[in-house]
């Protein structure tokens, strides 16, 4: 049995200190025998991070667990623990590398001696720890305890991890060598340590050329073997972590490919002559071939390179679409590109760290598949399985992590003048280089990329999709969402226990954890917060906006509204007049709330709300979640009167995210829903019942449920929605979404509206105009205003400074991670009063000319009829430009280009349709009387 180095020391020195002997303390890192499995490498300031065992060549390592530990000792996330595939063994090197995140970088405490970071660990699948490392410290003494949590192995809990004493600069992983752990460049799958190429290695005599070392295939068939190859230099990485070049065959990339199915080009691992070489240079190279994760490579040493004299005739981009099909994309691996055709910028979020833009072929994002399919189905593993066909990075050139290794290096691709936007056309504009490289297809630039040089190398340009508003809506009145990204007014400087996010001088900009605050650090940091969002919302311009995620500021001693009443009072001043005020909580709040909580503001001028606000208190539904909070508005005409008959109601809401949960269905099953998809739909249940109940109260058809849902549009608990009768407004009226998710786009935030009117239309009073007959029908239009989850992350307050690029600007865009969604209500009255929607043609009550009964005319009344089928007066042939193509509602073909506003869902008249009959009746008698006595009196009174 193979038991940890760890445990059988303890049980040593139990044994030492029974019988009363002192024995000599062996070193924590004394090298082990090459038959006995251990942690040989960690690499954790690369792309993708990993650990690699050591073991005889032929160890079956499936079912083992590989993952790290905190710098406290837990396991952070489910994401950082790994188990190893069926079928595993270790390679003939002698060495297998997991891919694995760590958690945390190494930081100084006072949990182990030094400096020091996370630890990996590594158990096998009898459950028995074989080693367990710590990043940095000091050898030989004190390390980490692992600690208990749901996360945690029970293998590590109670152990203690053997300082390494070493640390990695960027690029570069911590290695143990002779029995001592260095720092040096990583070589996953290979033992630290060995040559690729040793004394004894023989040189190939013949040269092999780079297509024959590439293959047809996914990996090499020369893959082990040393070869010799030529090449021309078409890109070189001297720094930034890569520490190599990539050479093509000569000549090669025409339209004419001499070697079809196999890729002219290859990347050549070379630290120690990658800064002796320039692009163009003709090279002969000498090294191993092997698949560094999924790219093949020559290694080649120092002795390994020597230059052709012979002119090289020149390499040539390939010009052309770049392909969706996997094979394709492998036949030109390694290989100079130039893609035309369409590219659309899919995700940014990893340009904040890594350097790295995420492109998709065509033009459209790649769209999260529960958001236009129900989770599970085959049509959602379809759009998946497209969008992983779809995807490609475009890199930088480097592997750095700017977060962590390189602050102090300008961020590549991030601007405020050219913002790259998901959503966004990407061109191409300069060669660049297939690469593969942690199982993604990557553009690389042919040098590394930073924000500095970017005007002479950045390989590719994006069109600029920002807007300064929303679109123009419509409507009387309007109603947004808006997520403020965790306001609070009370800082983590004026609590004790905080922990923060520090910028790159080690200035505090956020709140971390330890403590009930969860936005601003300090008073200067949410001076920047604010100006971002008060920005949005006063561009936004909504009647009513819905908020999510701001302190309740009871939790701190003070009245609920406090933060509340701050950020109206910040909207006003940037404002210059007293522009909005915020709905009161109600007397009764549920006795145990969250920290952030949910709210309303509006704008007087434009609605005023009706009775007290009501909030959602069942604990059973909302006890891990935001309870709605309801109000009834009523708006105002022009000349500032109450519009009784308009009045709606909005309920604000945050339900339970996806990132946790406990409990039967809260699980995350797979099918892409995340966790607690059981607690949303019960959430989802019990607002539904509660906007009936409110309906009922505010007398009012138009029910509108606003805010973040955490449910993709197609997910389980929008379905409960749906049911009742409620329509996700953007999902019907814009093509836009309002979040943006490891690459994929969907809306997480919504504006559901009633489509089921318990009135049957008669909701109009006093002779105003009538009203439509739902509150989807009363929507005129509807936007996404596309201004948080598209922008760079390093845009957002919360990384303020913590790159050397000084990316902050006091605008709207980055405010907060989830986009606003706006909607415009009930048609404007014009200047005579009347609905813009009703036609003076067609609007028999309206027209003079039309009206029978005030003339007594022949022809009038022929724009009152509804037509035959007794369908709305909009309806009608001659019903107006607004009106729509028939009587089933179809759009017209003025509505049918506009992505907001289809015909089907205009507001209707509310009219009774046989009051329409009975008076068009009414008026065919006049009518025919009318023409029977004209009639007569020109036959001489004969009939």
């Amino acid at each position: 049995m193979t038991v940890s180095k760890t445990a059988s020391s303890c049980a040593a020195l139990s044994l030492v200190a029974a019988i009363g002997l002192t024995l000599p303390v062996a070193p924590a890192t004394a090298a082990l025998a090459a038959e006995d499995p251990h942690i040989s490498e960690i690499g954790y300031t690369l792309e993708t991070d990993f650990v690699e065992i050591a073991a005889d060549p032929g160890t079956d390592v499936s079912g083992w667990t590989i993952g790290s530990v905190t710098r406290g000792g837990s396991v952070q996330a489910a994401e950082n623990t790994t188990t190893v595939p069926e079928g595993t063994t270790v390679g003939e090197s002698g060495a297998v590398a997991v891919d694995v995140p760590i958690t945390n970088s190494v930081k100084s405490g006072s949990a182990a001696d030094g400096s020091y970071g996370s630890s990996a660990f590594a158990i096998d699948d009898d459950g028995m720890l074989i080693g367990f490392e710590q990043i940095g410290g000091v050898t030989d003494g004190m390390g980490v305890t692992g600690k208990s949590n749901k996360h945690t192995p029970d293998a590590v809990v109670g152990e203690e991890a053997a300082p390494t004493g070493a640390t990695a600069s960027g690029g570069a992983s911590i290695q143990l060598i002779d029995g001592t752990w260095t720092s040096a460049a990583p070589t996953p799958d290979a033992l630290p340590g060995d040559s690729d190429d040793g004394p004894d290695t023989p040189v190939p005599e013949d040269v092999t050329p780079i297509a024959e070392i590439q293959g047809t295939g996914d990996e090499s068939p020369l893959q082990g073997e040393t070869v010799k190859t030529q090449g021309v230099v078409t890109a070189a990485y001297p720094s930034g972590g890569l520490n190599g070049y990539y050479v093509q065959t000569p000549g090669t990339g025409s339209a004419e490919d001499e070697t079809p199915g196999a890729s002219d080009g290859i990347f050549v691992y070379s630290p120690d002559t990658v800064s002796d070489i320039s692009i163009d240079d003709h090279l002969e190279l000498t090294g191993k071939v092997s698949e560094h994760y999924g790219q093949t490579q020559i290694s080649v040493s120092g002795t390994g390179k020597t230059a052709v004299d012979e002119p090289a005739e020149a390499v040539k981009p390939v010009e052309d679409v770049f392909p969706d099909e996997a094979a394709a994309r492998e036949a030109l691996e390694g290989m100079l590109l130039q893609p035309s055709g369409e590219l659309t910028v899919a995700d940014n979020y990893n340009t904040n760290s890594y350097g790295e833009v995420v492109l998709a072929t065509g033009d459209k994002t790649l769209p999260q598949p529960t958001d236009v399919a129900r989770p599970g189905s085959a049509e959602a593993k379809a759009i998946e399985a497209e969008n992983l066909s779809r995807e490609v990075i475009l890199d930088d050139g480097a592997t750095v992590n700017y977060l962590e290794n390189d602050k102090d290096t300008v961020l590549p691709y991030v601007s405020n003048d050219a913002p790259v936007r998901v959503g966004a056309q990407a061109t191409i504009t300069s060669p660049v280089v297939l690469g593969f490289d942690h199982q993604k297809w990557r553009f690389q630039p042919t040098t590394r990329l930073t924000g500095d040089n970017a005007e002479a190398i950045q390989p590719a340009s994006f069109a600029d999709t920002r807007t300064e508003g929303p679109k123009d809506i419509g409507g009387q009145v309007s109603l947004a969402s808006f997520n403020v990204l965790n306001y609070f007014t009370t800082t983590g400087d004026q609590l004790s226990g905080c922990s923060y996010y520090d910028d790159r001088q080690g200035n505090h900009i956020t709140v971390r954890s330890g403590c009930e605050a969860r936005g601003a650090a300090n008073a200067e940091s949410l001076k920047r917060q604010e100006t971002k969002i008060v920005t949005a919302i006063n561009k936004l311009d909504a009647s009513v906006v819905s908020l999510m995620e701001i302190e309740n500021s009871s939790v701190f001693g003070e009245d609920r509204d406090a933060a509340l009443g701050t950020l109206v009072s910040r909207l006003n001043e940037a404002a210059g007049t007293t522009r909005w005020d915020f709905v009161p909580s109600p007397e009764e709040v549920p006795t145990d709330e969250d920290v952030i909580r949910t709210a309303l503001i509006y704008q007087p001028a434009e609605v005023a709300p009706q009775n007290d606000s009501t909030i959602l208190d069942d604990q059973a539904a909302f006890s891990n979640a935001r309870e709605p909070l309801s109000q009834a508005f009523t708006p105002r005409d022009e000349s500032g009167e109450l519009e009784a008959a308009k009045t709606f109601l909005s309920i604000s809401n945050h339900f339970k995210s996806k990132g946790s949960g406990e409990g039967p269905g809260n699980e995350d099953s797979g099918d892409g829903q995340g966790n607690s998809n059981a607690d949303r739909v019960k959430q989802a249940k019990s607002l539904v019942e509660f906007a009936s109940e409110q309906q009922k109260a505010a007398d009012s058809d138009f029910v509108y449920l606003l805010g973040d849902f955490n449910s993709y549009t197609q997910e389980d608990p929008m379905q409960v929605f749906y049911e009742a009768g409620f329509k996700d407004v953007a999902a019907e009226k814009t093509d836009k979404s309002t979040y943006v998710y490891q690459s994929r786009t969907g809306s997480l935030d919504h504006v559901l509206a009633l489509d089921a009117s318990s009135s049957n239309g008669s909701n109009g009073s006093n002779g105003s105009a009538a009203l439509p007959s739902s509150a989807f029908d009363a929507i005129i239009g509807a936007d996404v205003w596309n201004i948080n989850s598209v922008e760079a992350l390093a845009l957002e307050y919360s990384r303020f400074n913590y790159n050397a690029g000084d990316f902050y600007a006091p605008d709207q865009f980055r405010a907060s991670d989830h986009d606003p969604v706006v909607v415009g209500l009930f048609e404007p009255a014009d200047d005579d009063g009347n609905d813009d929607g009703a036609s003076d043609e067609g609007n028999a009550g309206a027209s003079d000319e039309g009206n029978a009964e005030a003339d007594g005319g022949a022809d009038g009344g022929e724009g009152a009829s509804a037509g035959a089928d007794g369908g709305d007066a909009e309806a009608a042939d001659d019903g107006g430009e607004g009106a729509s193509a028939g009587a089933d509602g179809g759009a017209s073909d003025s509505d049918a280009g506009d992505d907001s506003d289809g015909g089907d869902d205009l507001p209707r008249t509310g009219v009774d349709p046989t009051l329409m009959m009975a008076i068009a009746a009414g008026l065919i008698v006049i009518g025919a009387s009318i023409m029977l006595i004209v009639r007569r009196r020109r036959l001489g009174g004969q009939l």
